[in-house]
């Protein structure tokens, strides 16, 4: 996955029609459409089925529950087709391993690709150094079977020295240089998250509130050729 586009736009919406015109507009510039706990909530399966209609699917459900009950939910949201589905990392590795199977055994009975499980370290909303270790958390995701993590942008040169080349790091709250961080304490700018070790890059506000989305996210694209 690491040959493609590192935008992820999070299309943070309630009204799936306006989620599928932005999911629309940004068809061939985003890398991944991400359908988050929103989203999902508002319209149920249905909109992962229509956003991927438009480019692959980040559904970012951080399941977390005993291993059982996310091992069933993954393999209801393989069915749908995601290319990368999100965990917490603080379930455990038992719970991630559940959820990686889970999500190949749905895929699978769905005609999908397999898609990737990605467990979230610690949230980039969250500060302070009473916090688990995201490194050590990514660790264990990984030795369960997790394709990566998503860490905060303080954390990721950590992270990817620990991990090595091969996992993916996906990094949330990324604003272009320039803008506030919103609602995330730890933030970067593309540059910086491409730097410091990122595969991907989540932005939801600058692109999606811009008058041309499209155009926004070419320019953060931009700032990582």
């Amino acid at each position: 996955m690491r040959e493609r586009n590192p935008l992820v736009v999070a299309l943070d919406r309630s009204d799936l029609g306006e989620a599928e015109a932005l999911a629309a507009s940004l068809a061939g510039v985003a890398g991944l459409l991400k359908v988050g706990l929103q989203l999902f909530v508002a319209n149920g399966p249905p909109a992962v089925e229509r956003i991927r209609r438009h480019g692959p699917v980040f559904l970012d459900l951080k399941l977390h529950d005993i291993p059982n009950t996310v091992g069933n939910a993954a393999r209801e949201a393989g069915r749908l087709g995601p290319a990368l589905l999100t965990v917490h990392a603080l379930g455990g590795e038992p719970m991630v391993q559940a959820a990686v199977e889970g999500v190949a055994r749905g895929a699978q009975e769905a005609g999908f690709d397999r898609p990737g499980v990605v467990a979230v370290t610690v949230l980039s909303s969250v500060g302070g150094e009473s916090l688990a270790s995201p490194s050590s958390l990514a660790f264990e995701a990984v030795s369960a079977g997790a394709s990566g993590v998503v860490c905060s942008g303080d954390d990721v040169s950590e992270v990817r020295a620990v991990l090595g080349p091969e996992p993916i790091i996906v990094v949330p709250g990324v604003r272009p240089e320039g803008l506030r961080s919103n609602d995330h304490v730890r933030v970067l700018t593309p540059k910086e998250a491409i730097s410091s070790g990122a595969d991907y890059l989540v932005v939801g506000r600058p692109v999606t509130d811009a008058s041309d989305p499209a155009s926004a996210a070419r320019g953060i694209l931009a700032e990582v050729a």
